[in-house]
């Protein structure tokens, strides 16, 4: 086994930074020394002038999804090395249970498609689009065998992976027994729908139309109901892509009550907005089409959040990665705004664009940490394997720069798309070199890494739950 000591460098874990040397001995971390006390006998890193911190942790991301005709465009292999440029060492994604399909094997057919083609390591969250009786006892059998401990569930796409109050109240019950966590797509779908189609009716059929018929308000109606169903079960609950003011002050409330609710929010949503992505002339806004919506410039949304992000009322900084190209994909929409396949590509850049907020005093260092690999690692059971820069742990490691600069856009990512939805983005940071359970998989400028390095991730239950 090759040992190798980071040296010179500044660890910064969710407790906060210190200069530390870190010693990785094959797959794990075997050691943190105060800095110039470490072996002698080891090859050696330098990470002088640099943050070492854990890899980062995206516990929302969509690889090779089947949506609207279509399927997501990256697949667990572009999809994860992709991450990896981007200082992700883990990607949580989800396994999808359609109405009458079993659990088990839609599993199975995940399974499938990312083993041995993912670059870095992998665990799955399971979609239950249809709950019957079947379904709730895969539940069990999911959290006990599987290592699945996390079951997300839709308000919102009537016919697709709609689940009534009744059926979620049943899953939220189901969960409450066995220790598991509900994940919530929380969007009035019915109500969006009859938006929607009035909308078209008007001829409104531009992407722009997509943000509007889906008011901020309705995501607020639909975080409050889920979080009194969830009371009602006396289960946890976990909000997907938060993305506004009135679904965040239900989260709030209910935390200042102490209950285990808990959200995240995705970088569309601190940093873009309706008018000016959405609504770019013609069909352009296609590119930023995503559910929920971005929102209103003209509204207190993006501060908000970043607010709750501070606060804790927001927990984690996923991304809800799901990219489409805009040729034969995107374009599916043309003429009717609800035929656009929902997503927007940015599993390799949230480590940046959430380090911006550091750059620009919105958060310190450890909360760019706690956000982005630590919480995540905890609230879905994977802590401290995962998360932390500590002794045991996997040798996930990122050395980031703060004095490099980071340009998005299409001419350096490695998504497979044929657009960026950061084009011009400038951040005041830079992924250097990443670690993936003690091998280096990017490092000057190269990908060193390859799939079938990524192993899949049998996850435990929460360890934030009160």
């Amino acid at each position: 086994m090759s040992r190798l000591l980071i040296t010179g460098g500044t660890v910064v874990n969710a407790t906060g930074p210190i200069p530390m040397d870190v010693l990785v001995d094959g797959e794990t971390i075997a050691a943190l020394y105060a800095p110039g006390t470490g072996p002698a006998d080891v090859g050696t890193l330098d990470a002088t002038g640099k943050y070492v911190i854990p890899g980062g942790i995206d516990v929302h991301t969509h690889m090779q999804l089947p949506f609207g005709g279509t399927a997501a465009s990256d697949t667990f292999e572009s999809g994860t090395i992709a991450a990896a440029w981007g200082g992700v060492t883990t990607i949580v994604d989800f396994a999808v249970q359609r109405t009458g399909e079993v659990v088990q094997e839609s599993l199975a057919a995940w399974h499938a498609k990312a083993e041995g083609n993912c670059a870095v390591d992998y665990g799955f969250h399971m979609i239950l689009g249809g709950v019957d009786d079947d379904a709730l006892k895969a539940m069990d059998q999911l959290v006990d065998s599987e290592g699945i401990t996390s079951f997300k569930m839709f308000m919102a796409y009537p016919g697709v992976f709609y689940s009534d109050d009744g059926q979620i109240l049943r899953a939220m019950q189901k969960a409450s027994d066995n220790g598991a966590m509900i994940m919530m797509h929380a969007e009035n779908g019915i109500a969006i729908d009859v938006l929607a189609a009035q909308a078209l009716s008007r001829g409104q059929t531009d992407p722009i139309f997509h943000g509007l018929t889906r008011p901020s308000v309705l995501e607020g109606e639909a975080t409050n109901r889920a979080i009194v169903l969830a009371g009602v079960a006396g289960a946890p609950l976990y909000f997907v892509h938060l993305s506004a003011s009135e679904a965040l002050a239900k989260v709030a409330e209910a935390r200042d009550a102490g209950r285990n609710v808990f959200a995240e929010t995705c970088p569309q949503y601190l940093y873009l907005t309706l008018e000016d992505q959405l609504g770019a002339p013609g069909f352009e806004g296609a590119k930023w089409v995503a559910s929920p919506p971005l929102r209103s410039k003209h509204e207190n949304h993006l501060p908000d959040l970043w607010k709750g992000l501070r606060t804790d009322d927001l927990a984690v900084v996923s991304t809800d990665h799901c990219p489409f190209c805009m040729k034969d994909q995107k374009e599916l929409g043309i003429g009717n705004f609800t035929k656009i396949p929902n997503g927007i590509g940015t599993v390799e850049h949230r480590m940046n664009l959430i380090y911006q907020g550091v750059v620009d005093g919105k958060l310190s260092l450890a909360r760019w940490v706690e956000t982005c690999s630590t919480t995540p690692a905890r609230l879905f059971g994977m802590y401290p394997r995962k998360g932390v820069i500590a002794p045991g742990s996997d040798a996930d490691i990122v050395l980031y720069d703060p004095n490099g600069t980071s340009d998005l856009g299409l001419a350096s990512q490695h998504m497979n798309m044929d657009y960026s939805a950061w084009e011009g983005f400038r951040i005041d940071g830079h992924v250097d070199t990443v670690l993936s359970r003690g091998s280096v998989v990017v490092s000057d400028g190269t990908f060193s890494g390859r799939a079938g390095h990524g192993r899949y991730v049998r996850r435990g239950p929460s360890d934030l739950l009160r």
